[in-house]
């Protein structure tokens, strides 16, 4: 036996996983650049963000697009988009993921035609395109089409792929989102394996791929995990998830082979736990939960991605990018983790630890699969419902202080941290004349192109989805003719129509224990009476595409809790549509949640429309990820109060609520 081994050490030093940021901005020649410097300092591999416009369907020059574009990621609307964004770099060497759910066969057509005119065989392109819309549901609400449809798309692309893209991961069921909507660890595992049943069920009962060859299938299956500071429990997580996903796809599709059924999962570290407030004390944060997904060699992630220390105050910048980077790179090869067995085997710690998390998110899995699957729990609001309940009991026990969040509700005294001093200029600011730039641009592309061909091939895209002839050819035939991305997407609303989600508050309250909430429920019924009202009433918004919802959920229940009637009709609302509903429903106060980036144009927006409907008296309160300077301009237009993700204290919003309506009631 050789000395190595004698010592517990591996013969030979494992290669690190596949190392990537999560980037896109701007505009895609921006985008280009980024990932260029980015690959240059050692990553290797790309993750590429896209704005909300592209993951939503839309085209800059829509209405709904405005403010939007370029903000959270980088905005393709057509093929030359595509060519720019990967310029210079050879896909056919590159592992590339894609953060898009809604168009994925979209943009995975539009990234294979740039790959085939780089000369590269797409047999040989490995990377990922998301393509989960189960958790668009629940938590990020990038959704377009009802579910059925939109599984039947993710279904097309999979067989797309097992014939011409066999090294490409077409799905990635992600639970990471579901994590940051308040799912525990149980949930997680549950909800994310329910997702991949609802899937690999749509895959075998369509008909294009054998059931010899399912295996396949399940094997170019990935996850996409979160993990947070807890990063004992999240170690334990992912040795669960791999266990029952073993089980479930050698027991409910038979799956012989192990190596076809082994767990492979990327990460991105908790971003919406980082915190506005010292928020240096993000990069302990993030280091930990790194080691929850690398720490364990038999559940180490197969690629990681991590957030920067600054993004809950902004757009990171590409130095905050790199220093996200080091840290990887840091632990890989620097640090002797990379030279032994798995630290775990064999700890009866962890083990009772995995039983539990198995234990419980088997059962959770089969009453989901009882209610006819995921998707009928997403429809009857079941999944929504939980998961609001989850996020509401944990944002209790960080006002009970519980939960200790270090700077926030606790060790709060602080030095100024000098990573800030500079203000806004901690953060890359997007130019809104980037917004104009790719309307402008959007424009001649549809201005340079053969109308007929388009029309044509529009007509054959519409008239394949009213059958069950699968999708991705008449896809890339649009790609090739220069469609855009709304012109595709609105061609399939045409067939499949649009969906909007349960928002999940019919769930009940987690506010037991909250000593407070009972004299605002005074002050709430006090104010009510005093304007000669049954009850207050507040209108939750959210403008523009922006679909990260757990914020404007946790504040409507919160509100509802303390007597309120809230008004709360989801996710991604004009303006207009916005003051609508407050002069409709006759409310006492608007409430605007944006985390997008997009306060400075979609909330003026809504006071401008308030003025025409002759309501200028309304107040407003905006809720966001919102610069200080930012945050003065909008009290400067008109808004009433400002709160950021600094103000963690619910029951105290609510309060505040109160006083911003007496005081805009002169009371």
């Amino acid at each position: 036996m050789d000395e190595k081994a004698l010592m517990g050490r591996l013969p030979e030093r494992d290669r690190p996983w596949v190392m990537r940021t999560y980037a896109g901005h701007s505009s895609a020649a921006a985008t280009n650049a980024l990932f260029r410097r980015n690959l240059a300092k050692g990553q290797t591999g790309l993750s590429v963000a896209f704005d909300l416009p592209t993951q939503t369907g839309y085209d800059p020059d829509h209405e709904l697009a405005t403010g939007e574009v370029g903000r959270v990621g980088v905005p393709v609307s057509h093929l030359g988009d595509m060519r720019a964004l990967f310029d210079g770099i050879p896909l056919a060497d590159m592992n590339t993921s894609m953060t898009i759910n809604a168009p994925a066969m979209w943009l995975l057509g539009l990234y294979g035609t740039v790959a085939t005119e780089q000369g590269a065989e797409l047999a040989r392109c490995a990377g990922t395109t998301q393509n989960d819309i189960i958790k668009e549901y629940l938590s990020r609400g990038t959704h377009i089409f009802p579910p059925a449809a939109s599984l039947r798309l993710t279904a097309d692309v999979i067989a797309y792929t097992l014939r011409e893209m066999p090294r490409w991961n077409p799905v990635n069921i992600c639970s990471y989102h579901l994590q940051e909507a308040g799912a525990t660890p149980v949930q997680e595992v549950a909800f994310a394996l329910a997702t991949a049943v609802a899937v690999l069920d749509a895959v075998r009962a369509g008909g294009q791929v054998p059931a010899r060859r399912m295996g396949e299938v399940v094997q170019r299956m990935s996850f996409f995990v979160n993990a947070g500071v807890r990063f004992v429990e999240e170690i334990a997580k992912m040795r669960a998830f791999g266990v029952l996903w073993d089980q479930l796809t050698r027991d409910r599709y038979g799956v012989t082979d192990p190596r076809q059924r082994r767990f492979r999962y990327g990460v991105q570290v908790n971003s919406l736990g980082l915190t506005e407030a010292q928020p240096e004390n993000n990069v302990p944060r993030i280091v930990l939960e790194m080691l929850g997904v690398t720490l364990s060699r038999q559940a180490r992630a197969r690629a990681v991605q991590l957030p920067a220390w600054n993004e809950a105050l902004g757009l990171p910048r590409p130095w905050d990018q790199q220093w996200s980077l080091r840290m990887q790179q840091v632990l890989a090869y620097e640090s002797d983790l990379l030279e032994y067995p798995d630290l775990f085997d064999g700890s009866h710690v962890m083990t009772a630890l995995v039983d539990e998390i198995v234990t419980g998110a088997r059962a959770e899995l089969a009453t989901v699969l009882e209610m006819g699957g995921v998707v009928a729990a997403v429809e009857t609001g079941y999944l929504k419902s939980a998961l609001v309940a989850s996020l509401a009991d944990r944002r209790r026990r960080i006002e009970a202080g519980s939960d200790v969040v270090v700077g926030v509700n606790r060790f709060t005294e602080t030095e100024p941290s000098p990573l800030t001093a500079a203000g806004a200029e901690a953060v890359e600011q997007v130019d809104p004349a980037v917004e104009i730039a790719a309307s402008a641009a959007v424009r001649a592309w549809r201005a340079d192109r053969d109308a007929a061909a388009v029309d044509a091939a529009l007509a054959r895209l519409r008239a394949d989805a009213a059958t069950t002839t699968n999708l991705m050819t008449a896809t890339l035939e649009c790609v090739r003719v220069g469609v855009t991305t709304g012109e595709w997407a609105a061609a399939l609303r045409q067939v499949f129509g649009e969906y909007r989600a349960p928002t999940g508050l019919v769930g009940g309250s987690a506010s037991g224990g909250d000593d407070g909430l009972a004299e605002v429920r005074a002050r709430v019924a006090a104010t009510a009476r005093e304007l000669g009202n049954a009850r207050l009433r507040l209108l939750v918004g959210k403008p523009g595409l922006d679909g990260h919802s757990n914020g404007a959920e946790q504040i409507a229940v919160r509100a509802r809790d303390a007597g309120f009637e809230v008004v709360y009709q989801g996710i991604r609302l004009t303006a207009g549509q916005i003051v609508a509903a407050a002069v409709e429903e006759d409310v006492d106060l608007v409430g605007l949640s944006v985390l997008s980036g997009s306060h400075l144009a979609a909330v003026p927006a809504v006071l401008d429309g308030l003025r025409a409907a002759c309501r200028p008296d309304l107040p407003v309160v905006v809720g966001g990820i919102i610069p200080a300077r930012d945050a003065e301009k909008l009290r400067a237009a008109g808004v009433a109060r400002v709160f950021t993700p600094k103000d963690f204290a619910l029951t105290e919003i609510i309060d505040e609520l109160v006083t911003v309506i007496r005081q805009a009631n002169e009371l």
